[in-house]
């Protein structure tokens, strides 16, 4: 056989920009050379699961160009996986592209919850020619297994050759790697070098051999462009070979020889040191330095590198496995189901890698496979325990130097009935066992029943034991009723029985769901008893009340059956339905009865008329029997209705329901009459009114009376008085009634036998020294009134109080009035017994005639009805209680008007001025002189005009008098009363002189006054308070005189009640009538006149806000409102925040 040296051609690819030292120079992005596939590749036994449909789509092939990119994506379904799928992408056989992700290749994946997808992706990006090839996508979940292949090519985009070192090309990528030692010999192939020079001869076989290349004419053709360079050495005085090759398990000399021995020297394998170990031996021979690797692996087929000083050299490695072959074939097998079967393989070599194959695809030999593989030296064993027919097929094995293939032929025992199946009846519920006996024991087989395929479950159970076939269903109902068949597995042949399900039958009540079988129907509905029943086959139905059979041909009261339920209707229900109603079925398998009650129920009777036995102010109580029939159902309640008694309007005065027999009405009207009705309630409905009662009117009796204090007492009297009560009612107030009851004693005497209407009554008949209690009654229609009693005893015996005066206020300065006025004067006193009153005028005794007097018990009145001067004066009060006196004294003035001047008399005439004096009156009228009124009259016309008014000097100067009249003056005198009567008049004449000397008039120029409105006095910020007017004012100067308008929050106020302006004198004022925090906000005054305008403003903050009702309530509208409710909001946050 020839030998087949295993040359791998590839190199991994570098998909990151880190490249170590010692891969300079190499090409650095290979994955694979050619679609073939290295012998030591088919040596790996491949132990996958069993094969299965993971994968709902799968990875396509696709094509792209050189720099492009690409994505391939796997989805798998994961609503029967418990966790995420292990998903494996490959290149060719072996590479497994997750140590390769970088720039070059992305592995991605994802999950959708929603549709329960994972997603991989694997994106090559910026492809070179040698990513062509075939790729492999696995995914693994537990015992499952699923595999897609998919090819990529890369097509070619011509691109200028370089220049290539053949050496640095046939080196190693990714040194320090563990799938180091792939030869990119595509890519050296590839660069062309268009310059073409003359190489020395080679020993190109030599190489050939060295390195496994079977395309020595491709080498050759390669050799020819490529340009040999040599460098000298300084550290090596020869270095390694370029390859090296052992056999696997064989031993390996590395030998270097030293220019320099003292050099300190390192080995690399893939650009990790090597340390001394069994495997790593390390020699010294001069200054030769020599690496021993010991049991060569595949492992060991690498790059080698040794490093002295700033030198290196390098080399490969290529560890050659020898194939397998197979040395004894497999046999052809033909046997029977359930019978075992082994099939025999020899190979030339022990512990070698096969693989098992059946019809083309790979045996599973999983833990759970069917299959199981023995292996014993160079013998090979597939066995199959118990076979079956779908074993039949194929088998093949797989060795690295050939494969043996064998047919093998499964086929079935003939079928033997030992024990058929049998028809059978079966009662409902009870179980149903259906088995059979056949040969051989361990066919299988499927039942079937009316044609459907029966599946185990927690009813029904499938057992196969031996050559017993067994189905049993715990509990049989009416579907389990057909043709049954069992169907032995692989065969033609059947065994087939029928099954009868029969059932007694039964009335189903509970299905109604009425407590003790009892239905309920309001008189007048429509009656529907739907009641379940069952049986096999269908029962006969009977419906019965007493004796009587409901027949289904009926007018009002009918029944009628259906297949699963019978139904009892009436029409229209009545009393005399009422009654039990029997329900009869029969059938082969029995018979059974149940009786339903059917309660006809209708709205209760009226109650009886209602009774009022009590009335108060706004209230009254009232009683009424139930009503005679409650309709079959219990009474629930009442409702109660009153209606005023000229109305027609009833009005409900409970909503909920009043239990009792007693109700008392409130909130009446008092005075008016009103009348009551009563409703019945039951579970129905309502019934119809009672009969209204007797008219009623509430009255009600006063409050007691108020104020009860003691007014006088003497040795045998008390006197009381007291204040009517607060609340008197309708009824009015008849009277009151005083009782008084002795201290020590529970009795109460009445002290008017007549009821009086005065608040004041003195109680007579009293014994001196005793105490007594005293209440009061106030008695109207409705009764008397709670009674008023005072809170201490009264001792009956006069006492002794000083006398003492209460001057008025004002009477403790002069009193004054006017002549003809009326003067009446009341002075209070208090004292007991009865004071003595006199009254001195000036010291002297007051004369009755001029001067009326009236005293009392408590003051003393002095009255003059048409006063005169004579009656000022000082009037003493005497008030005189035994020996206990107290005096007053009041100061009357009576005033009048005052005389004239004495004399008015003219001092000096000079020019237009005319100088006055007078004295003043003889009479100043009982007051003093306020003043003077001057008056001057023209001779001509002799009218008098007032120069001057409320003068109070006694001399003047008159001026401006026309030049050439003549004059007369007169003057008044005045006090607190009015001028006098008569005037004083000169008695000579003011003449005014005319003089030669003409006046002229200077000549003026107008003054311009006009000027634009100016505020002299702005608006000042104002913080008010809620529900108090508030003014805000300012001043402004402008001529003409300007026209004022006010507005808030830039709008002007028009015609609106809460807002009054004025303007006085240029002062500008706005009233703000009860203002609202609504009312706050900026305000502004703005004067206009044809010169100009000018404005001011002011913010005005009012405190205290008004509820949602008040704003309504004040006409406020609703937009208003609620944009106030919204800013009084951060108002109110505001101050709690800063509170």
């Amino acid at each position: 056989m020839p030998i087949i040296y295993a040359v791998k051609l590839s190199l991994c690819l570098h998909l990151d920009d880190s490249v170590p030292e010692s891969t300079k120079g190499r090409k650095d992005s290979v994955w694979s050379l050619g679609d073939g596939q290295a012998p030591e590749d088919l040596d790996k036994q491949i132990e996958n699961p069993p094969l299965s449909t993971l994968l709902i789509e799968k990875p396509q092939s696709g094509s792209i160009s050189v720099g492009g990119d690409i994505t391939f994506i796997a989805k798998v379904e994961a609503k029967d996986l418990l966790r995420k799928p292990t998903v494996k992408w490959f290149k060719g056989k072996w590479m497994d592209l997750a140590s390769k992700t970088g720039k070059h290749l992305q592995l991605k994946e994802s999950f959708d919850r929603i549709t329960k997808v994972h997603t991989f992706e694997m994106h090559i990006i910026k492809a070179k020619e040698n990513y062509a090839g075939n790729y492999r996508c696995e995914v693994t979940y537990k015992d499952k297994f699923d595999s897609c292949s998919f090819d990529l090519e890369v097509k070619d985009v011509p691109e200028a050759s370089q220049s290539i070192d053949i050496r640095s090309a046939f080196k190693r990528s990714s040194e320090g790697q563990d799938d180091a030692g792939e030869l990119d010999f595509s890519g050296l192939l590839k660069h062309r070098e268009p310059k073409q020079e003359e190489v020395p001869e080679v020993d190109y076989e030599k190489i050939a051999f060295m390195y496994g290349i079977t395309d020595l004419r491709g080498l050759l053709r390669r050799l020819k462009k490529t340009k040999k360079e040599e460098k000298k050495s300084e550290a090596f005085a020869k270095k390694l070979e370029p390859a090296y090759q052992v056999d696997k398990g064989g031993k390996i000399r590395l030998i270097v020889d030293l220019a320099d021995p003292t050099v300190e020297l390192k080995w690399y394998k893939n650009g990790q040191e090597i340390r001394p170990a069994p495997k790593y031996i390390f020699e010294h021979k001069g200054t030769q330095r020599i690496m021993v690797i010991n049991n060569c692996q595949l492992n060991d087929d690498a790059a080698y590198s040794v490093v002295a000083g700033d030198e290196k050299s390098t080399t490969e490695l290529f560890v050659k496995v020898l194939p397998v072959n197979i040395v004894k074939e497999l046999e052809a097998v033909k046997t029977t189901v359930n019978e075992r079967i082994e099939l025999e393989c020899e190979v030339s070599e022990e512990g070698a890698q096969v693989k098992w194959m059946k019809n083309g695809v790979e045996v599973p030999t999983g833990v759970r496979s069917r299959y199981r593989v023995k292996a014993e030296g160079t013998k090979h064993w597939l066995i199959i325990d118990d076979a079956m027919k779908e074993d039949t097929g194929t088998y093949s094995i797989m060795a690295t130097g050939g494969t043996s293939e064998s047919h093998v032929q499964v086929d079935l025992k003939p079928l033997k009935i030992l024990q058929d199946l049998q028809d059978m009846k079966i009662l409902l519920g009870k179980p149903l066992k259906l088995h059979c006996e056949i040969l051989p024991i361990n066919v299988p087989g499927r039942w079937y029943r009316n044609g459907q395929l029966i599946q185990p479950n927690d009813r029904i159970s499938i057992l196969h034991r031996a050559k017993t076939h067994k189905m049993e269903i715990e509990s049989s109902v009416l579907h389990d009723a057909g043709d049954y068949t069992f169907v032995p597995e692989g065969y033609s042949q059947s065994l087939s029985a029928k099954v009868h399900i029969i059932d007694p039958p039964r009335v189903h009540l509970e299905a109604l769901n009425a407590p003790d079988n009892t239905v309920t129907i309001v008189a007048g509905n429509k009656l529907r008893l739907e009641v379940p029943i069952s049986g096999e086959p269908a029962p006969r139905v009977v419906w019965m009340k007493g004796e009587r059979v409901i027949l289904e041909t009926g007018n009002r009261v009918r029944a009628e059956t259906f297949t699963d339920h019978t139904s009892l209707t009436i029409d229209v229900a009545e009393r005399e339905d009422t009654g039990n109603y029997k329900i009869v079925l029969q059938n082969e398998a029995g018979e059974d009865t149940a009786s339903v009650k059917v309660k006809v129920v209708d709205i209760p009777d009226a109650p009886g008329s209602p009774l009022v036995p009590e009335v108060g102010g706004d209230w009254c109580s009232m009683t009424w029997d139930p009503p005679h029939y409650d309709g079959g159902s219990p009474i629930l309640g009442y409702f109660i209705e009153r209606k005023k008694k000229q109305s027609s309007r009833w009005m409900r005065l409970n909503f909920d329901l009043c239990k009792e027999t007693t109700f008392e009405p409130k909130k009446m009207i008092e005075g008016v009459p009103y009348e009551v009705r009563i409703f019945a309630v039951n579970a129905i409905g309502v019934s119809k009114p009672s009969e209204p009662s007797k008219p009623f009117i509430p009255l009600a009796v006063t409050s007691e009376p108020t104020m009860l204090v003691v007014d006088d007492v003497t040795d045998t009297t008390v006197t009381m008085k007291w204040r009517p009560p607060d609340t008197i009612g309708a009824a009015g107030l008849d009277g009151y009634r005083v009782e008084y009851c002795i201290e020590g004693t529970d009795e109460w005497i009445v002290a008017n036998k007549e009821l009086t209407e005065k608040t004041r009554y003195t109680i007579t008949g009293l014994t001196m020294e005793d105490k007594i209690l005293v209440r009061v009654k106030a008695i109207n229609a409705a009764g008397e009134s709670p009674p008023r009693t005072t809170q201490h005893s009264i001792l009956v015996k006069e006492v002794i109080e000083p006398p003492k005066i209460r001057i008025p206020r004002h009477l403790k300065q002069t009193y004054i009035r006017k002549v003809g006025e009326v003067v009446n004067l009341v002075v209070p006193f208090v004292g007991k017994p009865r004071p003595k009153v006199n009254w001195l005028k000036d010291g002297e005794a007051i004369e009755p005639s001029q001067v009326s007097i009236r005293n009392s018990d408590c003051d003393s009145i002095i009255f003059i009805r048409k006063a005169e001067r004579k009656h000022s004066g000082k009037y003493k009060l005497t008030v005189q209680v035994e020996k206990h006196m107290d005096t007053a004294l009041l100061d009357i003035q009576i005033v009048d008007l005052p005389g004239p001047p004495q004399c008015v008399r003219i001092e000096e005439v000079w020019g237009v001025n005319v100088a006055l004096d007078w004295t003043p009156p003889k009479d100043s009228g009982n007051a003093p002189i306020t003043g003077y009124t001057i008056q001057k009259a023209d001779k001509k016309t002799m009218e008098w005009y007032t120069c001057l008014e409320h003068y109070h000097r006694t001399c003047i100067t008159i001026s401006e008098l026309v030049v050439g009249n003549e004059y007369f003056f007169r003057v008044f005198s005045e006090n607190m009363v009015g001028l006098s009567e008569s005037a004083t008049t000169t008695k000579d004449i003011a003449v005014i002189m005319k003089e030669g000397l003409q006046l002229k008039s200077p000549e003026y120029i107008d003054y311009d006054f006009t000027e634009a409105p100016k505020f002299t006095q702005p608006l000042v910020n104002i913080c008010a308070i809620a529900g108090y007017n508030t003014t805000l004012n300012c001043s402004v100067r402008a001529n003409p005189r300007p026209k004022v308008i006010w507005m808030k929050n830039k709008i002007i106020i028009v015609d609106d009640p809460r807002y009054r302006m004025f303007s006085n004198q240029g002062v500008c004022s706005l009233e703000i009538r009860k203002p609202s925090p609504f009312d706050g906000g900026m305000y502004t005054c703005k004067a206009i006149n044809d010169l100009g305008e000018a404005q001011v403003d002011c913010k005005l903050e009012v405190k205290g806000g008004f509820t949602f009702l008040e704003l309504m309530k004040r006409g406020v509208p609703l937009h208003l409102i609620q944009k106030y409710m919204k800013e009084s909001k951060p108002m109110e946050s505001e101050k709690t925040g800063s509170d």
